[in-house]
Order: C-alpha cells, then structure tokens, then sequence
C-alpha cells in the first residue's frame, strides 16, 4: 500500500507541476500581449507554444495563441491552425466523398447539415459521470451554463472570420464574422436576462472590466463585416454584368473594387483582377486584358487560369513566342502539381481546377505547345496583330492612333506599374518587393511590345498615305488629256491675237509709205472712210475689224499685196 500510495504521491506532483507551468505560461503571455508591442506579442507566441506542447488541447493556449498571431497578420498560420473550421474547405472536402455515385445521396444530406458547423459536436467529447453536488450547481449558474449553448471554441468564429477575410476567402469571412456576431449578441441578450446586479456580485465585478474591450472588439469586426459585404456585392453585380454581356459595366464594377479608398486582400484583389481582364477580353481590349493577367500573375504566380488567358491572348493578337513562353511555365506547374500530388498553396487556397482535370489539361497543353513551336520554325513571328493590341480599326487616322496609344502609355507605362500595390493588403509585408519586381518586369515588357505596335502601325499609316497621294497624282494625270484642248483653244486664240496685233504694227508704215509713193505719181480718189489694209487669211483679224465697226455696218477696206 505504501508502494502505491508513493506512486499515487509521484503521479499527482508531477501532474500539479506540468499544470503549474503551463498556468504560468499563459499567465506572462497575457501579460506580453497586454502591451500590445511586437516583440512582447512574438514572445509570448513561444510561450503559449511552449504550453500547448505540454497540453496541446487547452482552450486557452489556442485562443491566445490565434490572437497573438492575428495580432502580428501571420493570417496564414491562423487559418493553417484552425483549417478544420473554415467552412468552403469541409464543403470542398464534402463533395469529392460525395463525388461516387453510389454514396452521392446520403453524403450531400450530411454535407447539407454539417457543413459549416465549426465547433466540435458534444457526442464526440468524452462525458463523465459526476455526482450532485451544490457547489457544482452553484457555479453552473453563475457562468450561466444551465441556459446556454455549447459556448466552447466560440473565439473561433471571429479570429478565423478575421484571419479568413485578409487571406481574400471572404465568404468564409462573412458566415464566420456573422456567426460570431449572432452569437455574441445571443450571449449579451442571455445575460442581460439571467445576470441581475442584485443576483450575484461577482458578475457584476466581472461586467464591469469586460465591455470596454469587447465593444472595441466588437466595433472592429462589425465596421469589417460592413466591408465585406460591400465589396461581396460590387463582386456579384460584376459577375452578374459579365455574364448578361455587359462588359463595359462589369469592367466598372470591378473598377470600383480595385481602385477603391480602402484597401482591399490580397487574394480578393488577384481575383477581381482576373476578372476584369475576362470581361476586357470579351470587350475585345487585348491590351487592357493583359496588363490585368500581369497583376494577377504578381499577386498570385501561381494562378493558373491568369496563365491560359495571358496565353491565349498573345497567341491572337499572333505573339507566339510569348504564348509560348506562358504555355511553357503552365506545363512546369502542371508537373509540378503531379509529383507533388496536390495543388500549389496550403489546403484552404481556392483554385478554379481540380487536381483530377491536370492531366486532361497537360495533354491539351502539350498539343497546343507543339502547334505554336511549329509556328515558329515556320517563320510566323512577324505576323503580329498590332491593329487588336492597340485596339484601333485597320485604316484608322493618325489621330485615332495617337490618341489610343496615349492612353495606353499613361495607363500601363513603368513608372506607374506598381501603383496597385498601395490598393493592396497583403497577408505577409516580405512579399511586397517580389510583387513589385514581377509587376515592372511584365509592365515593361507590354510596354515594349505596344511600343513596337505603335511604329509598326504608325508607319502602315504613312505608307497608306503616300500610295494614296500617288494614286490621286495618277488620276489627275489620267485626267488632264481630257482638259487640255480647251486649254489649247484659249491659248491659240491669244497667240493669234498677239501675232495680229504685230503684223498690223508692221503693216500700218508700209501702207503709208506706198500711199505717198502712188499720191505723188498719180492721184486717184481715195474714200476716207475705207480702212487701208494688208491681205491676211487670218480670221482673227478679220474678228477685230468687226468688233471696232459693229456688225450691221459695212466696212470698207482697201486690200494690197504685201509679200515677206
């Protein structure tokens, strides 16, 4: 007996000291994140880790520990601890049990009834008998347990809601912070109903500290759920006009979701981004479209579908070699998920594939890469679209093109590739530099190509222009033939006139002369009123002698020979 009773004795100060120490843990974490600095808050992280290694299920270690983690925004690791209660993942997890047939109809009952419940069902916890004892009810009434609901992990609703709504999974956000607040209001309404002052003074000790930090608290999540929601609609409004067919209004949407005041996740950013270049896409702006599948691809590089839209892009506007080069990284990431059995990221990051349609894909691709590499070798590379780039009519004026490359310069030059990022909320503060390289790498090499585009199609204006001042100096040439008799007629009929009026000066001093020689010799009776000429075949002297005597008078004239 003494043998066992030593070993009792050994059990029971081994166990007091383990719970000691842990108490101890928690209680100098509290005190650190009670300072609310980042040092004190990290190192009360490794304390409360170091608890939860000696008791890895205490409530209180984890709850401190999420805080102290949502406090640093190491988003990632509170949603990695507490993964098992993200709601779309156990949906997720729900449907591929669901997906045989032969278990389809009782799996969807049972994903339809626990699908978002987040807290542990009370039949799996471990239940003991426990005899009547009125100390025992008299602490169940003060904690107000005998008229409540299992109020066990109910931190997880708000911590979770918050890790959930940074990391962009935001309908995640929006049922775990309503939750939350429903049940926070519930908890409130109970105990203004059962907590009376005059009941217990030990409540009223314990309400007096505790409203100020949750009504903070609350306040916090309340002004975050708002959030959530507006953008949640802007996003539905969005996704409703792309799929009407309202493109230019999907696009403003979106607009309003990434260029608004307040910053927006990360992830929910990536995601609004591959949209709007969808709906670009469809509104046939192939310039607009890439430069959004550039910043998806730098929020989230491994973001498969940003890779087969940028892809598929450049090969119409006829870029296969940087079709090329975006076919050849999917196929890499395609491998990638195939040895390593599983899509890239952590377990709760949404993909718009599964893991079974990769190989499918990967054939696809492989058929697709090897028509482009043939492409290639054919010489097709310079057969560009720059008309669809730019996004300008074939024919269209010198105007028309400065004025669409002007916009596309201010928007996309790379100076102001980067501006996105002041918009953007990130889970981690070390991935801002790696964004903003991969943002100016892939600014700069649109930047390049509608450079190129621009020379390319502003020098097919010029030779338009020169064909086209050839072909109208052709036309006048081929109409001048038709013009120049008239032309000939006015000009012999000036000549002639000249050439009258110098015979007639020529003529006029001979006559005289021969006038005086004949009036000496012989006289003869001349009539004054006759005109003394020379003899000319010429009409157009004829013409001038009717203009100066009239047409209904008779002209008499007095012809010689005159020989040259």
């Amino acid at each position: 007996m003494a043998v066992c009773s030593n070993v009792n004795g050994d059990k029971k100060h081994w166990w007091f000291t383990q719970r000691k120490l842990v108490d101890k843990y928690i209680k100098d974490a509290k005190t650190l994140m009670a300072s609310e600095e980042l040092n004190d808050v990290t190192s009360a992280v490794h304390l409360l880790d170091a608890a939860l290694s000696m008791s890895p299920r205490l409530e209180t270690a984890l709850e401190l520990k999420a805080r102290s983690l949502l406090f640093l925004r190491r988003f990632k690791e509170v949603a990695d601890m507490l993964q098992d209660y993200i709601p779309s993942l156990k949906l997720t997890a729900n449907e591929e049990e669901a997906s045989p047939p032969s278990s389809e109809g009782s799996s969807s009952s049972s994903s339809s009834r626990d699908g978002v419940k987040l807290l542990p069902d009370a039949s799996l916890r471990e239940s003991s008998f426990k005899c009547f004892s009125v100390s025992d009810l008299t602490k169940k009434v003060m904690a107000g347990i005998c008229k409540k609901c299992d109020k066990e992990g109910q931190w997880r609703y708000v911590v979770l809601g918050q890790a959930c709504c940074y990391l962009g999974l935001m309908e995640d956000a929006m049922v775990l912070l309503q939750t939350g607040k429903r049940l926070a209001s519930a908890e409130f309404r109970r105990r203004s109903i059962c907590w009376s002052d005059d009941s217990f003074t030990l409540l009223s000790e314990s309400s007096s500290t505790s409203p100020p930090r949750n009504l903070t608290e609350g306040e916090n999540f309340t002004h975050l759920l708002a959030h959530i929601k507006l953008l949640l609609r802007r996003r539905a409004a969005a996704i409703a006009a792309l799929d009407a067919g309202l493109y230019s209004e999907s696009i403003r949407h979106f607009s309003k979701i990434v260029d608004g005041r307040r910053p927006a996740p990360q992830g929910f950013l990536a995601e609004c981004y591959m949209h709007r270049a969808t709906a670009y896409r469809s509104a046939g702006r192939i310039a607009e479209a890439i430069a959004d599948c550039n910043k998806t691809l730098a929020l989230e590089p491994s973001c498969i579908q940003a890779l087969e839209t940028r892809a598929a892009l450049l090969e119409t506007v006829r870029c296969y070699p940087d079709s090329l080069h975006d076919l050849e990284h999917l196929k890499l990431l395609y491998n990638t998920i195939l040895r390593d059995r599983k899509l890239p990221g952590p377990a709760w990051k949404r993909h718009n594939v599964k893991y079974r349609e990769i190989p499918g894909k990967l054939c696809v691709l492989t058929t697709k890469t090897q028509k482009l590499k043939q492409k290639i070798a054919n010489g097709e590379t310079g057969n560009v679209d720059y008309y669809g780039l730019i996004g300008v009519r074939r024919g269209c004026t010198r105007s028309e093109l400065d004025r669409a490359h002007l916009l596309l310069c201010l928007r996309y030059k790379p100076d102001r590739a980067s501006s996105f990022i002041d918009r953007c909320e990130f889970t981690d503060q070390n991935e801002v530099d790696s964004v903003r390289d991969r943002a100016k790498m892939s600014s700069l090499l649109l930047y390049r190509l509608i450079q190129k585009g621009y020379a390319a199609v502003k020098g097919i204006i010029a030779e338009e222009a020169e064909a086209a001042e050839k072909r109208r100096k052709n036309a006048a040439a081929v109409q001048a033939p038709v013009q120049t008799p008239m032309h000939k007629v006015e000009e012999q009929k000036a000549v002639k006139k000249a050439v009258m009026v110098k015979i007639t000066e020529f003529a006029e001093p001979k006559a005289l002369e021969k006038s005086k020689i004949t009036e000496n010799t012989e006289p003869k009776p001349v009539n004054s009123n006759a005109y003394q000429g020379v003899f000319c075949r010429d009409l157009a002297a004829v013409g001038n002698l009717l203009t100066r005597a009239g047409f209904n008078h008779p002209i008499p004239v007095k012809y010689e020979a005159l020989t040259c």
